[in-house]
């Protein structure tokens, strides 16, 4: 196992070193001036433009600010932001675990949803059951987010009064009230991931129920049940693994429009307002700090094959 996460590791440095080059040099490429913005009334006065410039190293050479850059995140410098004045790393933190609980609610509503409409579907193929669960599926892929939303707070705040439309309040001040303001974003991110978990668990039972070692277990006379949950279901787990992880990442990256709509204030409100200010520090952290986590949940996945799988811990 030490020997196995010490080559993954391997192979992970490569690639966050490629990302962090990707991730500042298309920073480059986004339009407007820093200096100007942050100058204010004052940037028609060219000594305060070069003032601005040299605080912020914007007149160094495009390798130098990188190294800078990068020497200062390995030790958990994120930079400051550039116009609310605080450190990256903190906006961060404050975000990210608004964003995190919100998509893991999400994403335990897809996988209760979507992974036992998957198996229902594919032992009851070609049957009422079967269609009505690709419908339910192909609606959750196909609804916009922002018109579910829309309809979720008409329906449970505005005409039945059970849930706040909108604000959020942590866990950690009330329970029950941060469960309550993140129910319905939760759930409208959560349904088209159970559609897309549906499709997949779907067609990975249906491959793996066509396979012999299971007609073999039918013939030893085994219950149906046994060769459904214990055979095929984890053979079939594999690809529904790999999808869930990559949901997971997207749905902690790609909350933007939803806390929007429920006035999130989580990472993706944090980037939104980064990039309209050209606040390139808060960008840079954000988008880093987004690839990171997709890399984690990459070593998440590995690890999760090997428990669902005995061969691949063989191997």
């Amino acid at each position: 196992m030490l020997r196995w996460l010490a080559r993954r590791f391997a192979q992970i440095i490569p690639t966050l070193i490629v990302l962090s080059v990707l991730i500042f040099g298309l920073q480059q490429l986004m339009p407007g001036d820093p200096a100007l913005i942050l100058a204010g009334e004052e940037r028609g006065d060219p000594m305060v433009l070069a003032q601005i410039r040299a605080e912020l190293r914007l007149d160094r050479p495009l390798p130098e600010q990188y190294l800078n850059w990068i020497g200062n995140v390995l030790v958990g410098d994120f930079g400051f932001s550039w116009r609310i004045r605080e450190p990256v790393a903190k906006l961060i933190l404050q975000k990210l675990p608004v964003t995190f609980q919100l998509a893991s609610m999400a994403f335990i509503i897809a996988v209760l949803i979507g992974v036992p409409a998957g198996i229902l579907s594919a032992t009851r193929r070609d049957t009422p059951t079967d269609w009505i669960a690709n419908g339910i599926a192909l609606f959750g892929i196909s609804m916009p987010n922002f018109w579910l939303g829309i309809m979720m707070i008409l329906l449970f705040s505005v005409e039945l009064g059970w849930l706040p439309p909108s604000g959020y309040v942590s866990l950690t001040e009330d329970f029950w009230e941060s469960i309550a303001t993140t129910i319905m974003p939760a759930f409208v991110l959560g349904t088209g991931v159970a559609g897309v978990l549906m499709r997949h668990t779907r067609a990975a039972m249906l491959g793996a129920l066509a396979q012999d070692y299971v007609r073999t277990a039918r013939a030893k006379g085994v219950a149906e049940r046994v060769v459904v949950w214990k055979h095929a279901l984890r053979n079939a787990l594999i690809p529904v693994v790999t999808l869930g992880t990559i949901e997971f990442g997207r749905l902690l990256a790609g909350a933007v429009l939803t806390e929007q709509i429920f006035t999130i204030p989580g990472f993706g409100k944090l980037i939104v307002d980064a990039v309209f200010n050209r606040d390139y520090p808060v960008v840079q952290g954000v988008v880093l700090a987004t690839a990171l986590i997709f890399v984690a949940l990459s070593l998440v996945a590995d690890l999760l094959y090997m428990a669902v799988n005995p061969r691949m811990r063989q191997a």
